[in-house]
């Protein structure tokens, strides 16, 4: 791991501010993170850790709905009571993903901001566009097996590994987002994430700075959704 520089941040618009420089990235549980950086995959200069912003409560909307905060674990998650009764197939799949000890440090915008599992994305001695763009795809002429077949591009075949955001697009989840400059936006689960194209090292929609605040859910149609 190379070194870097660690800041926590004391609000939002200010962990958007620092995540905003080059080469500066933000953390929270790390699960991914960490890992990437150990093999130097990702090599960040400075580290934003946005734990102190408070956003990982999971509480009720106007319009019946839930908003999970996107510092709620995947634990937290996973066994509220709402998620349980009216989005089964959120909390099954948060379960079948992991271990528990990943679980209780894994949180809502980290899980949706996980980078490939690639065998070429993750060792650092092979081509690999999403890594290094230009280098080429080591996995288009390698051991493909467990890589995509639909959405792919001559530039790319890795695929999102995440079971939560799958779970959340079938419900109609929507990824609320802030800027450095106090704005915000929402986006669809089901937008959120790109298709590599002609640029793969871009996983999802965040431009430099965003930071994601929290993921909605529409209220269950019926009384209980999936």
């Amino acid at each position: 791991m190379r070194p870097f520089e660690y800041t926590r941040a004391d609000r939002l618009e200010h962990a958007a501010q620092l995540s905003e420089a080059q080469e500066a990235m933000a953390i929270a549980g790390g699960t991914n993170l960490l890992d990437l950086m150990k093999l130097q995959v990702e090599t960040p200069a400075n580290l934003v850790d946005i734990n102190p912003l408070g956003m990982g409560r999971i509480e009720d909307t106007d319009d019946s709905g839930l908003r999970i905060g996107a510092l709620a674990t995947n634990t937290a998650t996973a066994v509220h009571q709402r998620v349980r009764a009216d989005y089964p197939v959120l909390s099954r799949a948060i379960l079948a993903g992991a271990t528990q000890q990943l679980r209780n440090k894994a949180t809502t915008g980290g899980n949706l901001c996980q980078r490939t599992r690639c065998y070429y994305f993750t060792n650092i001695d092979h081509p690999c566009n999403k890594r290094e763009p230009g280098s080429g795809c080591g996995a288009i002429d390698g051991i493909a097996r467990l890589h995509a077949v639909l959405g792919t591009s001559p530039q790319c075949i890795a695929t999102y590994p995440g079971d939560m955001a799958v779970a959340m697009a079938a419900l109609d989840a929507k990824v609320e987002i802030a800027n450095a400059e106090g704005a915000s936006r929402t986006v669809p689960v089901r937008e959120f994430h790109r298709l590599p194209g002609d640029t793969p090292w871009r996983d999802n929609v965040l431009e430099d700075g965003e930071i994601i605040t929290a993921v909605t859910l529409p209220a269950p149609v019926g009384g209980t959704q999936i």
